[in-house]
């Protein structure tokens, strides 16, 4: 089961510049803000999708869910 600070981890060193607020209280269920520039010009589904495709194949496993809000920063 990752942790909250390995979630914040991977979720930095894939989306350049970016910046990441993760809590979880079973490290199952996580949330999240991101802050990235990485983000500016894309819709809200498309930020998600960004993030989400860090854990292509761990949603619904490990990671039982992920609930975020992203910012440009």
């Amino acid at each position: 089961m990752p942790s909250a600070d390995e979630v914040k981890t991977r979720i930095e060193a894939a989306i350049p510049g970016a910046h990441a607020e993760v809590d979880t209280a079973d490290e199952v269920h996580f949330s999240a803000l991101v802050r990235a520039q990485a983000f500016d010009g894309l819709s809200r589904v498309a930020q998600h999708r960004l993030v989400y495709d860090v854990f292509d194949g761990e949603l619904g496993g490990a990671i039982h869910a992920l609930a975020l809000k992203t910012e440009v920063s």
